[in-house]
């Protein structure tokens, strides 16, 4: 539900995998209902601007990438990169790889003139490596089609679109290329995107559904996609058997942003009928309730394997991994107690699976030996060594921490062995983005630079913010890991200030990436803070009890482990205690506005949208679905579960400045719920600020709003928590 903006980097956008992190442009002074800050705040933080803005414009630097392909045999890496235009796919040939990375690269574009820029992305090799499938708006400004591009000929489009589109995935055959498309959209699929102003006959009209659409490679011209999945169906995401004559996806009844929740496991024959195999919401069990994601048919065809767990947002994929017969059935668990969280998956033949997991802090890929009938209950299943396990962010641009891997021709079939190289693009705290490349072979990777690196492209790019170390302490039963990031130039004779900074999720983690400005780590600690990043239980990275361990329990264990964690580095850092601020987005702004009224250990807040009052946000979201599995029951059968993790029912403790952000659009966190806690904070003479952004949705789309966001927030700590001089 409560989606951190870190976590969309390798999902978001309409094409291209661009990233909605807040932080870009310039200020912004918002044209709807805003609380005139006090005037002392005013006089005091107005100086402060200007040194606020030359510091942020320092952290946007390099280049960043969106998604990373290597072709099936390994000859050629496609990747696409960020220019001042657009987006622009990029191509090089493995061959020339040398030390010193790629040296050269040639652009593959729909383009009909060099100088011609468009927004291209979503790469796909086909299965014989021959072709490069991507989407393109040249022809029609911002609408993606379909193209087909191959060595020596000019791209060939395939399709004639109207609306949203996403995930291609060739056929095994190569004969095909299905994607997810949502035919006449207004919006981005999803509950980030802004919602549509409200008309009409609500949840009744206007009503998207995303569905699997599938256009035939050798098709002469453009053409119009067979819809292979029902119109009353919304599909998350999908995979081909490796026939090619059916798909295995997940899915649920429309509206499609709320009922994710409550998806159902399905196959179904090409020009065939759908086959519910799973459906959590009626299965006994561990799962019962729960969330599925990532299906992925075997190479034998016999089952399929998915990403099962307490998951807060659709494409924020955390779980265990589980096996479940094609035809239907039970599922098996296949990493039950792993203290890891498992995020993607691929099959290598039907006894071996890729499992790429967050484990405490850090990425890792390691490859699952199974033993016994793939799904029988008493199949055993054991891990070898990793391939790597790294403090890194990783990604190839797809789902959440997805590989790009080779595959010899033919490479479904049961005795194949073939990933042979995984290839994806990873940053950390102290590392620009980069690709990278790891071989199935050789000792374990524990660093950037055990890996292969494959581009160069930001060499000589320096963090302007100071350095970073992960930190774990004891609360109640749990070790919580976290990150603490250390004031630029940091002196350890020097007294700081310290920002706690909460992940968005709950079911999410703050990991170690090179940072894209915006309200972030990165900013506070290049303007002379420690920032405190917790990863508490609710998080991914340590199994699924610990995911689990917030459920009906929302900002009482949670905050334990953040305060546990602030007294862990107070202890071991210069820190002043009278100068601890706290912010959050989304989850986070949840914990921010519900701490100010259980503790006054923060002098100073900023809450993201957040939520203040579950009771009436319960009937005032998009997504109340996400709300039965962490709270038991509909708030209408049990309001008290609600209402005891609600700050508003304990404003009577809140003395903490608070600046409050939001947008006007946002089904995730509505504007409502942060006007209520505003207006709760001036009733009680306690100094708060609202800003309402205009057209955003959950996640800020207007680079001018992502800017004016982060220089508010500088300015309230620099008051409140003035760094120091």
């Amino acid at each position: 539900m409560l989606l951190t903006p870190i976590r969309t980097s390798l999902r978001a956008g309409l094409i291209g995998g661009a990233a909605l992190v807040l932080g870009a442009a310039f200020s912004f002074s918002t044209a709807l209902a805003q609380a005139a800050p006090p005037a002392q705040i005013q006089a005091a933080t107005s100086p402060d601007r200007a040194r606020i803005e030359e510091v942020l414009r320092g952290l946007n630097r390099g280049h960043s990438f969106g998604q990373v392909a290597i072709s099936p045999d390994g000859r050629r890496l496609a990747w696409v990169e960020f220019t001042r235009e657009g987006t622009e796919i990029r191509v090089a040939s493995l061959s020339d790889l040398s030390k010193g990375g790629l040296t050269k690269s040639e652009r593959v574009t729909a383009a009909d003139k060099p100088e011609q820029h468009c927004q291209e992305g979503q790469v796909m090799w086909s299965p014989d490596a021959q072709a490069l499938a991507f989407f393109s708006d040249c022809a029609k400004p911002g609408q993606p089609e379909l193209y087909l591009a191959r060595q020596g000929r000019p791209s060939q489009r395939l399709t004639e679109l109207k609306g949203y589109t996403g995930a291609p995935a060739f056929s095994p055959d190569g004969k095909s290329v299905a994607f997810l498309y949502v035919e006449g959209a207004t919006r981005a699929a999803g509950a980030l995107a802004a919602m549509k102003p409200p008309a009409g006959v609500i949840g009744e009209d206007g009503v998207e559904i995303q569905r699997i659409a599938v256009a035939e490679v050798g098709a002469s011209k453009p053409a119009a996609p067979v819809m292979a999945t029902p119109e009353n169906l919304h599909v998350y995401e999908f995979d081909w058997r490796p026939d090619s004559k059916a798909l295995a996806y997940v899915a649920a009844d429309p509206p499609g942003e709320n009922n994710w929740w409550v998806a159902k496991l399905y196959t179904q024959e090409l020009n065939g009928a759908p086959k519910v195999i799973f459906a959590p919401a009626v299965a006994a069990g561990p799962l019962h309730g729960l969330q599925v994601a990532v299906p992925r048919w075997s190479p034998d065809g016999k089952a399929i394997a998915f990403i099962g767990g307490l998951m807060s947002d659709q494409g924020v994929t955390g779980g265990d991994l589980w096996l479940i017969s094609a035809a239907g059935g039970a599922p098996h668990n296949l990493t039950p107690q792993r203290a890891a969280t498992a995020s993607w998956m691929e099959w290598d033949d039907t006894s071996h699976i890729f499992v790429s997991s967050l484990q405490g802090g850090n990425a890792q890929l390691a490859r699952l030996d199974l033993q016994g009938d793939s799904t029988a209950a008493d199949s055993t299943a054991s891990f070898e060594a990793p391939l790597y396990d790294i403090p890194a962010t990783v990604g190839d641009g797809r789902l959440e921490m997805s590989l790009s891997f080779t595959r010899s021709q033919g490479a479904r079939s049961p005795e194949t062995r073939n990933h042979e190289l995984f290839v994806f693009a990873a940053s950390s705290f102290d590392h620009p983005p980069e690709i990278y490349l790891t071989r199935t072979t050789g000792k374990t990777a524990t660093s950037l630079s055990a890996l292969i690196q494959v581009t160069h492209l930001n060499d000589g790019v320096e963090p302007a913010w100071g350095k970073s170390v992960s930190l774990i302490w004891k609360s109640d039963k749990f070790h919580v890991q976290g990150w603490l990031t250390l004031p630029r130039e940091y002196d350890p004779a020097r007294k700081y200030p310290l920002i706690v900074m909460v992940h968005g999720g709950p079911a999410s983690a703050a990991g170690s990436r090179w940072s894209s400005g915006g309200l972030s780590a990165a900013a506070f600690s290049a303007l002379g803070y420690f920032v405190l990043q917790p990863n508490p239980r609710g998080s991914f990275g340590q199994g699924e009890e610990f995911t689990q361990a917030n459920r009906k329990d929302f900002g009482y264990g949670d905050l334990r482990d953040i305060l546990a964690g602030v007294d862990t580095v107070e202890a071991k850092y210069p820190v002043d205690p009278k100068r601890v601020g706290l912010t959050g987005w989304s989850y986070g702004g949840f914990m921010t506005m519900f701490a100010v009224t259980q503790t006054q250990r923060f002098k100073a807040a900023v809450s993201g949208p957040g939520i203040s009052n579950w009771q009436s946000y319960y009937g005032e979201n998009s997504i109340d679905q996400w709300l039965i599995p962490y709270f038991g029951a509909p708030v209408y059968d049990d309001p008290w579960v609600y209402a005891k993790s609600s700050a508003i029912n304990f404003i009577q403790a809140a003395q903490t400045p608070t600046l409050l952000v939001v947008g006007d659009r946002d089904g995730e966190c509505p504007a409502p719920q942060s006007y209520e806690f505003w207006h709760a904070l001036k009733a009680r003479n306690v100094p708060t600020q609202l800003v309402v952004y205009p057209n955003e949705g959950h996640m800020f789309v207007d680079p001018a709003h992502r800017r004016d966001v982060i220089e508010r927030a500088a300015e309230w700590f620099a008051h409140y928590l003035p760094p120091a001089p």
